[in-house]
């Protein structure tokens, strides 16, 4: 079947993962990552491998890459540039008409992805580069050396070029949530957490080692990338049992339980029309098609989420993408679960209808967040790399992959194949979620949807910040020192009424309670400080 020339192609794939080494000021910054991985992606547009060799490989996608009118960048979380695409640009040689930066959210690989296969679609751009990286791992070590050094890394003039912005810019939380502790992802993931093994019935000791057997399984896959930051295959009791180089860090999470961001990672992506392939002779078998997409957003606040069990904008995100890509779940032979914290990813798994012990279809392609590695918000531009890569492996079959950002807040979930069509002439067996209430654009092969509206007509929860008196635990997340001693806990609280309220425990006793005995269900007094009363 004749292929629609604005069909959008991915055909290189780059990524680089710079090892620790050396003194903190002498390690390569964010964007000289960028520059690594997008040669690496370059190179690989006609086969080649290592980033740049000089080969037939590299020749072909020098010929695409000066041809780039579009340049993207994942915004670093490990250094404050002002325009980090065009530092990338200039090192490269580029002078795209279009600089841009997504704001910080772990799905915003994914967006950048969509939004770019629909402008090739339109014909709005032949070819675009794609890229992320974060050093977390140079600026942790220069922040722990004795000398504390100053990193040498590039501070733009103030008058730079200001990039094209995407993305949302809200702030995670309400003023009432970060006030009782919920300001990092790892005070937040854990109320997730605890209210899945709840709903499930499973003890606490239990629900500690199935955790631990799901991480063994995505170690098992980082063990075998050549790209991951922590490639060696772990135990399930190594992972989800406290040691002193495991410690607790907010229950029931040790370290090996939760996303590493102390990594120096870098990813990028070649996307280009079917045309722009052709012309500069770009080998058919590197060709991986973006079929289906979708993006949207939870009730924003976790004090208007209906709870803490489900995600349902993810079901209604990946329920369009599937049918838009005429296809069902079961077609889908690779998958790439966004794995922050495991709730990240049994959520994803029950919303999508994934399982995540079925050893022939592992939820992951690089081995998650853990053990692969979180380069910052860069990760969905390494899963999309690496499923990328998979399918070339695997001609005919179709990837999934999604993306989270900030609590659980957004959501991105995209479809791939090595053949072209997924949109146009698969789409139809099933009726997209959302019916009148979801947005949806095709084009060329490529199709997209937004949930959002059907989104926002789903029931909330009611907030109730003065509440006292008498409530119900919902589901809570406990905070541990470096000690391995619990010392703070926020639990989210059901009044009498139904409406959620928070509260803080940092009594020891009570502390302990929430980590030796169920706390969900747990009656307690809420007092006029807002801590709450669970003896």
């Amino acid at each position: 079947m004749p292929i629609d020339p604005r069909t959008p192609v991915i055909v290189g794939t780059g990524r680089h993962t710079n090892r620790p080494g050396g003194e903190p000021g002498g390690r390569a910054e964010p964007v000289d990552l960028m520059v690594r991985a997008v040669v690496a992606a370059a190179d690989d547009c006609g086969g080649g491998h290592g980033g740049g060799t000089g080969g037939g490989g590299s020749a072909i996608g020098r010929r695409l890459l000066g041809q780039a009118r579009s340049l993207w960048v994942v915004e670093p979380l490990s250094w404050a540039y002002l325009n980090p695409g065009l530092l990338v640009a200039e090192a490269l040689g580029l002078v795209p008409d279009e600089l841009g930066v997504s704001a910080a959210g772990g799905n915003d690989g994914l967006r950048l992805v969509h939004r770019t296969a629909l402008a090739i679609g339109r014909g709005e751009l032949d070819v675009a580069v794609l890229a992320g990286a974060d050093c977390g791992h140079s600026l942790a070590a220069a922040r722990r050396h004795p000398e504390r050094p100053v990193l040498p890394w590039t501070v733009q003039p103030a008058d730079t070029p200001r990039p094209v912005r995407l993305g949302s810019e809200r702030r995670p939380t309400t003023d009432a949530e970060e006030a009782k502790g919920l300001d990092t992802a790892i005070h937040v993931y854990p109320l997730y957490e605890n209210a899945l093994r709840a709903e499930a019935g499973r003890g606490l000791a239990e629900h500690r080692a199935r955790l631990g057997s799901l991480w063994a399984g995505h170690s098992r896959v980082a063990a075998g990338n050549p790209s991951a930051w922590l490639p060696e295959e772990r135990t399930g009791p190594e992972i989800a049992e406290p040691s002193p180089a495991n410690r607790m860090v907010s229950y029931p999470y040790t370290k090996l339980l939760s996303a590493n961001d102390q990594v120096d990672q870098a990813g990028a992506l070649i996307l280009c029309s079917a045309a722009a392939a052709r012309a500069v002779g770009v080998p058919a078998d590197r060709w991986v098609f973006p079929l289906a997409g979708s993006d949207t957003a939870e009730h924003w606040y976790l004090s208007h989420r209906a709870d803490f069990r489900s995600a349902p904008a993810l079901r209604l995100a990946g329920r369009a993408a599937l049918s838009l890509a005429g296809c069902t779940v079961d077609d889908v032979a690779h998958v790439d679960l966004h794995a922050c914290f495991p709730a990240a990813a049994e959520l994803a798994a029950a919303e999508l209808g994934v399982d995540v012990w079925d050893a022939a279809r592992p939820a992951t392609v690089t081995g998650g967040l853990t053990f692969a590695g979180c380069p910052g918000n860069g990760y969905g531009i390494q899963a999309v790399a690496t499923m990328v890569e998979t399918l070339r492996n695997d001609a005919g079959s179709l990837g999934l992959v999604s993306g989270v950002g900030w609590y659980l807040g957004e959501h991105g979930v995209g479809l791939y194949g090595t053949a072209p069509g997924g949109a146009s002439s698969r789409a139809g067996r099933e009726d997209p979620a959302g019916g009148p209430h979801l947005r949806v654009e095709a084009v060329a092969g490529f199709a997209w949807a937004d949930p959002q509206q059907a989104v926002s007509a789903l029931p909330q929860c009611s907030p109730d910040a003065d509440a006292r008196g008498e409530v119900t635990v919902e589901t809570y997340s406990v905070t541990y020192n470096r000690g391995g001693v619990p010392t703070r806990a926020v639990v989210a609280c059901r009044t009498l009424g139904d409406r959620r309220t928070w509260a803080t425990v940092t009594d020891g006793d009570q502390l302990r309670l929430l980590v030796d005995e169920e706390g969900c269900g747990r009656l307690g007094t809420l007092t006029g400080d807002g801590t709450v009363d669970l003896s």
